[in-house]
């Protein structure tokens, strides 16, 4: 029996200056729709297209846990989160099968 894997991700937009943190099931077909979305919503207003950090739960209500935990905390927080996983906030999109 294959087990889901569940990720709790960071995306920002170019200039760095917006952070958005979500969870899924299916991050390369989330990170389409973050890209190529034509709805009016935070991803389009922002341009936040650039995924920056992520991880990675063998249970949904870990992965939804730790997104609500990480939209809690402040943003040097959650710019210490990403810089050690990325200190270059490289885009990590490749990562993602």
């Amino acid at each position: 029996m294959e087990t889901d894997t569940f990720y709790t991700y960071i995306l920002t937009n170019k200039g760095h200056t917006v952070l958005y943190i979500g969870f899924t099931n299916n991050l390369k077909q989330r990170l389409k729709q973050h890209t190529y979305t034509s709805s009016k919503g935070f991803s389009k207003k922002y341009n936040v297209t650039k995924l920056v950090w992520f991880e990675t739960n063998q249970y949904v209500n870990n992965a939804i846990k730790r997104e609500k935990q990480i939209k809690k905390w402040n943003r040097e927080w959650k710019e210490n989160l990403i810089n050690t996983m990325n200190p270059d906030w490289n885009d990590l999109s490749w990562m993602i099968e």
